[in-house]
């Protein structure tokens, strides 16, 4: 798993033309994990050649993701857009190497090649028609074509490598052309203007000035490595190790889409799931350690080694999401949780303190029925907003026969000890006087104070009310 190169450096490089993806963030992790592992660095890298769809608010967004994730990167952000001169420099290296050369082919003249092609049957693809070789005279440059570079490929043999997730893979050089690595600035750019490199070959220059030394990603990029592998070699650059990581599917069997969900980081952030649960089940789609379920960041940099990565597509279970992410608010300190679940009480039109003793004591008490943080706000919303019952919990439980043990309750609870072992008495000497079960009061008193039938136990709940409101929200319901 090693390459011999010391340290291990590890990268993760999205494209800040839209959110951190759900896959994009999985294979962050692992790169993360790996080099945590072997004492080695993290970089993360953003790669905004795209220019026409970068923009800063998504570069602002993985940030953002990356940091909630607790991905700490040890160099970066690093940005392709402040290297071009670097890419550039390159690119004259192999221009005079002969690994490289210049094409003054026109749009029209590719698409009639492909057209052509396609006509007689074959696979589209450069014919390397302004590529040198021994014995080829080329035609003069047309005047006012602007050229791009590409690379010269090995025209036979084939390319191959160990895949640290899907084993020995070859591809032949006959089944892949010479890519442009280089376009000319755009029309209108300016005087001194750089053209911009292309994805391939930058990845390939970063990758080398960066000293990666494995590089984790999806496999939709695996069609893309013989190219840099070659690249690599025509630069007599060391190779990296690849790791190829299956897709993530969807619900639906089909690769995650936003059209078919959320498939963002932080849209998971903003629907209450804590990162440490993300982390871990992110960790479990693709990888395992044993049968363990459920791990801490510590465990999983103990136990990343980058083996028992799985070779098949891992699907998307929201259930088993909102499983593991409830396991992590239950053992969440509560004084950690009232912090958390302030933001998510704003915006259901409470205002309160995350510094408020009650707060961290209500969540303490209502945590274990809680998927998510987004759950547990609409439990405690109820402490600040007026009851609003269902007309069927009315109908059910705020009856005539009901309303004389409430009004003694009433009564007991304004001059109890306002707590749980105070109001458990109250509610006891109400039965007792009005000879009935607790399933025959409790349930009255939770759709008059709560708004709800259900929660836990009504003494406990009751505890966390001030006084005058309970006392104001059941005298609404006897009046």
């Amino acid at each position: 798993m090693t390459t011999g190169r010391v340290p291990v450096r590890t990268r993760i490089a999205p494209s800040p033309t839209g959110f951190l993806h759900l896959g994009t963030a999985r294979t962050a992790l692992y790169s993360w994990a790996y080099a945590r592992h072997h004492g080695g660095q993290f970089v993360l890298r953003i790669e905004d050649t795209d220019v026409a769809r970068s923009t800063q608010d998504s570069v602002e967004q993985i940030l953002v993701a990356m940091r909630w994730l607790g991905l700490d990167y040890d160099e970066g952000p690093i940005y392709q857009m402040q290297r071009l001169e670097r890419y550039h420099a390159v690119v004259e290296q192999m221009l005079a190497a002969g690994t490289a050369y210049r094409c003054y082919c026109t749009p029209d003249e590719l698409e009639a090649m492909r057209e052509a092609q396609r006509a007689r049957g074959e696979k589209t693809r450069y014919d390397g028609r302004w590529r040198p070789r021994p014995g080829k005279t080329l035609p003069l440059p047309p005047a006012g074509v602007q050229p791009v570079v590409r690379f010269a490929n090995p025209p036979d043999g084939h390319v191959h490598w160990d895949d640290l997730v899907k084993g020995p893979i070859s591809i032949s050089n006959e089944e892949i052309d010479d890519l442009i690595i280089l376009r000319p600035p755009p029309e209108g750019a300016g005087a001194g203007a750089l053209g911009v490199p292309t994805y391939n070959f930058a990845v390939v220059v970063d990758d080398w000035d960066m000293a990666i030394t494995h590089v984790f990603r999806g496999d939709e990029h695996i069609n893309n490595t013989p190219w840099q592998i070659n690249i690599f070699r025509a630069l007599k650059a060391p190779l990296p190790l690849f790791g190829h990581c299956p897709i993530i599917l969807g619900e639906d069997g089909l690769k995650l889409s936003k059209r078919r969900g959320a498939v963002s980081v932080t849209a998971y952030q903003e629907a209450g799931y804590l990162p440490e649960a993300m982390l871990n089940y992110l960790a479990r789609l693709g990888w395992s350690h044993g049968d363990e379920e459920l791990f801490s960041r510590e465990q999983m940099v103990q136990w990343f080694d980058g083996s028992h990565l799985a070779k098949s597509p891992a699907q998307w279970d929201p259930a088993k999401l909102a499983w593991v992410n409830a396991h992590y608010i239950k053992v969440a300190a509560d004084d950690r949780l009232a912090a958390l679940v302030v933001p998510f009480l704003q915006q259901r039109g409470v205002t309160v303190e995350a510094a408020d003793a009650r707060l961290a004591a209500r969540c303490a008490l209502f945590k274990d029925r809680c998927n998510t943080l987004a759950e547990l706000a609409d439990w405690l919303a109820m402490f600040h907003l007026p009851p609003a019952p269902s007309d069927a919990d009315r109908a059910t439980h705020l009856t005539d026969a009901v309303r004389p043990a409430l009004a003694a309750l009433r009564a007991r609870l304004a001059s109890v000890s306002w707590d749980k072992a105070g109001i458990a008495q109250a509610m006891k000497d109400t039965l007792a006087e009005h000879k009935l079960k607790m399933p025959q009061l409790a349930p009255p008193v939770r759709v008059a104070v709560c708004g709800r039938s259900q929660t836990p136990a009504i003494d406990a709940v009751l505890a966390l009310y001030d006084r005058d409101a309970v006392l104001q929200r059941l005298a609404v319901v006897l009046d």
